[in-house]
């Protein structure tokens, strides 16, 4: 199971104590000053005994807007724009992703020769599937390895010994 190590605040040591005795189960320490914390308590655990915190190693940061306006996105509508104040300093914006259906810089587009291999190995797959043939069309045929013992037939020699060795382990 995997948990978050909460160092709380040495000034909230005490109070973050009472809420983890007060849950079910308890919420146990893992050292003189960490706590153990399962994910799905973790959610429900009051903000202002977090603040000042340690959480996994990393110091706690508070929500100080619980929907920001810039994060409000409706379906189907661009993205509205971030706030400059949201970029750490230093920060560099990047490029727009390309539109569906754009090829990436540097991606040659298929041609003409590749599509009809792809078409053809489709083709063959579907052919496949209607003649109850499980085979991959992809794969090199080879002769059948045939077991021994019962009807079945393998593609590979490997395969035959290990079902000889699976299916057949008396014989």
């Amino acid at each position: 199971m995997n948990l978050i190590i909460v160092r709380p605040a040495r000034e909230l040591r005490v109070d973050f104590a009472r809420w983890a005795v007060a849950q079910t189960p308890k919420v146990r320490t893992c050292s003189t000053t960490d706590f153990a914390v399962p994910p799905h308590l973790f959610t429900h655990l009051p903000e202002h005994l977090l603040v000042g915190s340690l959480v996994d190693g990393h110091r706690y940061v508070p929500v100080e807007d619980e929907n920001p306006e810039w994060l409000t996105a409706v379906p189907g509508e661009p993205l509205p724009a971030v706030p400059d104040s949201a970029y750490g300093p230093g920060s560099v914006p990047l490029d727009a992703a390309p539109g569906h259906g754009a090829l990436l810089a540097g991606a040659a587009e298929p041609g003409q020769a590749a599509v009809e291999e792809a078409a053809t190995v489709v083709q063959a797959a579907e052919d496949a599937a209607a003649e109850g043939d499980s085979s991959d069309p992809t794969s090199p045929s080879g002769p059948p390895y045939a077991c021994q013992l019962c009807p079945r037939t393998f593609s590979t020699a490997r395969g035959r010994d290990a079902h000889h060795r699976q299916v057949h382990r008396e014989a």
